[in-house]
């Protein structure tokens, strides 16, 4: 799988203010941090190597969103064959919890 630059990557990785509609004091960056920080849920590096096992590709975006109550990791990866699919992952265990394969319009 080809990686974004660390800091490339930090700075697509969202967290948006659906936990309750506030943000934390100190921004969204440091919330995913404490998260991590506290074992709550997994490091994004430990994600991607999941991930790469399974769906192999280029990343492009990554975002970490409340979905159906559970935090997920919603990454949108290139895959060798040209095609765009976002896989999300449960941030708590990296276990893949939806695939969508964006449309061709």
């Amino acid at each position: 799988m080809t990686r974004i630059f660390a800091p490339t990557l930090a700075a697509l990785l969202i967290l948006p203010v659906a936990a309750g509609g506030q943000g934390a004091p100190g921004g969204d960056a440091e919330l995913a941090r404490d998260l991590v920080a506290r074992g709550e849920i997994l490091p994004l590096a430990r994600v991607l190597d999941l991930l790469e096992t399974q769906h192999p590709g280029q990343v492009v975006e990554v975002e970490l969103e409340y979905e159906d109550g559970i935090l997920v990791y919603e990454i949108d990866v290139v895959t060798p064959e040209g095609r765009l699919i976002e896989v999300d992952m449960d941030a708590t265990d990296g276990r893949i919890v939806d695939i969508d394969e964006e449309d061709e319009d």
